[in-house]
């Protein structure tokens, strides 16, 4: 950071020097007109030098009214068609954005430029050596300061909720219920739904047990007067719960009682509904967005942009603590596997091509407004004075230029108005 503050510093010093450098000959040019005119009787040559000096200076003036003309009014008098940066910022911001969109952010220009990197392979020889000599230490420590800095720097209640959008958008996307019925079916063919049955049924011996008193109050309060009165609610509320209790062990025994198939059918018939009939799909369409809408969900989801910001800020600050350990082993053994296998080269550089083309094609017009609003939110100063940084040394240069073209201008008018004489 201190290295490009000092470039930043440097440069702007020179642009400073640069235009110490074109106003002093616009007034050198001053200076020798006066001179040469004054002295114009002494000798021939001072004509040369006089209409030298008086080109010089309608060049450099001339240029410099062109110059400052760009970014602010000459000698801060409104003229016309002045400060003709300050008055168009947004026409610029919007003619850049329209640039960027046609000439870099179409699928097409992006899948063509992408066709000729080899992504796979830079990312199998950087990962393949996690040490990578002086030059990877370099670019692992600059890549790490760029993405905190980066992260840091970003709106983090706009890209959160920009990325909270992302989520909930393909959270809404999701049809559920296939996925649910395929997952379930496989369980049951692989015989992976028993330990959960079982699980489920000791569950329900363990709940009912635990709340044994609670069941018998309620069979004391819904009997009736006789019943109390010669103590059968108890008899009954105690029947209950050992013939509740009796079926879920021998269902929990037995793996062929009628109650337990029951159950397994139900199941069955569950996935195959979940698969296959839109009314069970729809219903649990409802559930999801029930569930994304509810607060508690969105409290969730915002939770996880700020954990995963504070993981990828971690990460950044230290990336050789990230590339210890097992996890370095891994990235490492996935290098060399990218470096050596040419198909694995080609399917990675296709989804690579095909990503950041979809990318393109989905968010080129969200990147493109964002650029076309940025600049639009800057005060006119704002671009006028990162403008005139950019630029500003080779302005300099155009005043410098045009005073002694000016002046070789003048000069050669001069010798052919001498010849015409």
């Amino acid at each position: 950071m201190n290295a490009i503050t000092t470039t930043a510093n440097g440069g702007a010093e020179m642009d400073r020097r640069l235009y110490r450098v074109a106003t002093g000959l616009l007034l050198a040019m001053a200076a020798l007109f006066l001179v040469a005119r004054w002295f114009a009787d002494v000798h021939p040559a001072m004509g040369f030098v006089q209409a030298f000096a008086e080109a010089a200076m309608v060049g450099g003036l001339a240029d410099w009214f062109a110059v400052t003309a760009l970014f602010r009014h000459p000698l801060r008098l409104p003229i016309p068609h002045t400060a003709i940066i300050p008055r168009n910022k947004d026409r610029i911001g919007d003619a850049l954005a329209a640039f960027l969109r046609s000439n870099f952010l179409t699928p097409t220009v992006v899948a063509r430029r992408m066709g000729r990197f080899d992504v796979a392979g830079a990312v199998g020889r950087f990962l393949a050596q996690p040490q990578g000599g002086l030059e990877g230490a370099r670019i692992r420590q600059g890549a790490s300061r760029l993405a905190a800095d980066m992260l840091e720097a970003m709106d983090q209640e706009r890209l959160g909720g920009m990325m909270k959008g992302v989520l909930v958008q393909r959270l809404s996307a999701l049809n559920l219920a296939p996925l649910l019925g395929q997952a379930l079916e496989a369980a049951m063919r692989e015989g992976r739904h028993e330990p959960v049955l079982d699980a489920g049924i000791r569950w329900a011996l363990r709940t009912l047990d635990a709340h044994a008193d609670m069941i018998r109050a309620m069979v004391h309060e819904r009997a009736g007067a006789i019943l109390r009165w010669t103590g059968l609610d108890e008899k009954l509320a105690n029947a209950i719960l050992d013939g509740l209790m009796k079926l879920l062990a021998e269902m929990e025994d037995d793996p062929e009682h009628p109650v337990r198939l029951r159950a397994l059918a139900g199941l069955d018939s569950l996935a195959g509904r979940l698969q296959h009939e839109a009314e069970m799909q729809a219903r649990v369409a409802r559930i999801r967005d029930e569930i994304i809408a509810n607060p508690a969900m969105q409290r969730w989801i915002d939770g996880l942009w700020e954990q995963a910001r504070a993981a990828m800020l971690k990460a950044a600050r230290d990336p050789q603590a990230v590339l210890a350990g097992k996890f370095g082993e891994l990235l490492v053994q996935i290098g060399t596997e990218l470096e050596r296998d040419e198909e694995r080269k080609r399917v990675v550089n296709r989804f690579a091509r095909r990503a950041v083309v979809g990318m393109t094609a989905s968010y080129g017009d969200t990147i493109v407004k964002l650029v076309s609003e940025t600049v639009r939110g800057w005060d006119a100063r704002t671009v006028t004075d990162r403008l005139e940084r950019t630029v500003g040394r080779d302005l300099q240069y155009i005043r410098i230029n045009g005073t002694l073209v000016g002046g070789l201008v003048g000069l050669a008018i001069h010798l052919v108005d001498l010849l015409l004489e």
